[in-house]
């Protein structure tokens, strides 16, 4: 059975943080693969902050040049209206029944997942794979992946992982100002950025 990761996000923009993430679950977890998969609509954030598609697609792109193992997926970026985990991992599902997926995400999200669109078809459908930083409240964490565990039946696995403290926030902002943002994402992308004048305005 092929073990496949899935990197959810809307990547406004993709930076080093999110491929730490996915790199330490697929070491983690002897993935065979992970899925970049941005996001269409999402029903979480205010969509007037969120570049098109296709420009955060190319930024992905070109993240992932040279590792074997990240592959691009437009799954989500397809589909019309609000983007849902749960319509995302049943698409999955009826392509390929017989992969078993992983769901990679921060502890931040770990701890809303009672609050996704149907979280009892996600959990009967991929493992989490929850990313926990060592300055994170483990207890509480923990607490919550059980009562998971005991109400859904989810499989949640807690990767203790150095995770890297970027966020696409502080990019745009830093953008914004005029400051750097090297050393932040690939250099590919910083090029892209900078030659599409993008996250100025």
């Amino acid at each position: 059975m092929e073990k496949v990761g899935i990197m959810g996000g809307t990547f406004n923009p993709i930076h080093y943080g999110h491929l730490l993430l996915a790199e330490t679950a697929r070491e983690n977890l002897a993935l065979d693969r992970v899925l970049f998969m941005p996001s269409g609509n999402s029903y979480m954030k205010d969509a007037s902050l969120i570049l098109d598609g296709g420009i955060r697609a190319q930024m992905v792109r070109l993240a992932l040049k040279g590792n074997p193992y990240f592959f691009f997926s437009d799954l989500e970026l397809k589909r019309k209206g609000p983007t849902y985990t749960c319509e995302t991992l049943a698409r999955l599902r009826s392509q390929s029944p017989q992969t078993q997926y992983y769901f990679i995400l921060g502890e931040d999200n770990l701890l809303m997942l009672r609050q996704w669109r149907d979280p009892s078809f996600i959990f009967q459908n991929c493992v989490i794979a929850g990313a926990v930083r060592e300055s994170a409240d483990i207890t509480r964490i923990q607490e919550e992946a059980w009562l998971l565990k005991e109400e859904y039946q989810a499989d949640i696995r807690i990767l203790p992982a150095k995770r890297i403290d970027i966020s696409s926030t502080e990019i745009r902002a830093r953008i914004k100002k005029g400051q750097s943002i090297r050393y932040m994402l690939p250099e590919n992308v910083v090029e892209y950025i900078t030659e599409n004048r993008l996250y100025i305005s």
